[in-house]
């Protein structure tokens, strides 16, 4: 995978990679608790690679997106320059 990807929403200002702390207390305050959405929904164990790992959140937030019956979430990705 050359790129990360998250769940944002429409309305989020902050830049979910470069502003992380940010776009948190922006999620938080607005109740959306974004990333304790995703942790529902993934399966993360020990024996994971890093990159099922991605492959699984990447899943969970698609997922998310399926399920947003307000069409408030949006995945966004970023290219990270390697094979990680």
């Amino acid at each position: 995978m050359n790129y990360k990807v998250a769940l944002t929403t429409i309305d989020n200002p902050y830049d979910y990679f470069e502003q992380f702390t940010s776009w948190l207390l922006f999620d938080k305050e607005q109740g959306y608790n974004t990333c304790e959405k995703i942790a529902r929904l993934v399966n993360i164990t020990d024996d994971m690679t890093q990159q099922e790992e991605d492959l699984a959140i990447e899943a969970a937030i698609d997922r998310l997106i399926e399920l947003d019956f307000l069409n408030i979430y949006k995945k966004i990705k970023k290219q990270t320059g390697t094979d990680q």
